[in-house]
């Protein structure tokens, strides 16, 4: 993960639903990443009563529970919150990145921000930095759910008002054909 990190977009959490789903796999540097990440939603004025955390049983998992939350189009955005630590084989890496598409494709099917806070390390020490220590994911995972939140309410409200827009236009162009219907001396219906 990179250490570039952006300048901090400041988001007031004010009535933000937001759901968290929580491996209990490797939970101690998991439940350090949810503290993180409560104690930031809390600072940005999210109330405990707006959050929804769900636990599952490791990373594998967070995707199908993410899916679910999504069904229900109360949340502003869903959080993924797990550690995957590199073995001997290779199957951190097949975990980390079936994990990472699924939760790109329930975000885009389901209209609603999901951040992957799938922490994935070599070796325990950068658990440590990233989980617990001086990095703090959690934080930076809070931060982007708060973002992708207002943006998302942005963006579904300038839909709604094009929609609202194009269905306006509509009914004054039928209003305006029927007028001329109505206005046709000839008696002819050429609206058909």
């Amino acid at each position: 993960m990179s250490r570039d990190k952006p300048k901090d977009f400041i988001v007031d959490g004010t009535g933000m639903r937001i759901g968290i789903v929580a491996a209990r796999y490797n939970q101690k540097r998991v439940d350090a990443l949810l503290s993180n990440v409560l104690t930031t939603l809390d600072e940005a004025g999210v109330e405990l009563d707006d959050i929804e955390t769900v636990r599952v049983p490791g990373s594998n998992e967070i995707p199908y529970a993410c899916s679910m939350l999504a069904l229900g189009e109360e949340f502003d955005a869903l959080i993924g919150l797990g550690l995957v630590l590199a073995g001997d084989t290779n199957h951190h890496e097949m975990i980390a990145m079936s994990t990472a598409a699924a939760l790109h494709r329930i975000a885009e099917e389901n209209e609603v921000p999901v951040i992957n806070g799938i922490v994935v390390v070599n070796n325990d020490a950068q658990a440590l930095a990233r989980c617990e220590g001086e990095l703090n994911r959690g934080k930076e995972f809070a931060k982007a759910a708060l973002e992708m939140a207002e943006l998302n309410r942005r963006l579904k409200a300038r839909a709604i008002e094009s929609d609202q827009q194009m269905r306006q236009l509509y009914e004054e162009m039928d209003s305006f054909i029927d007028d001329l219907v109505d206005e046709d001396d000839d008696g002819e219906d050429w609206k058909r």
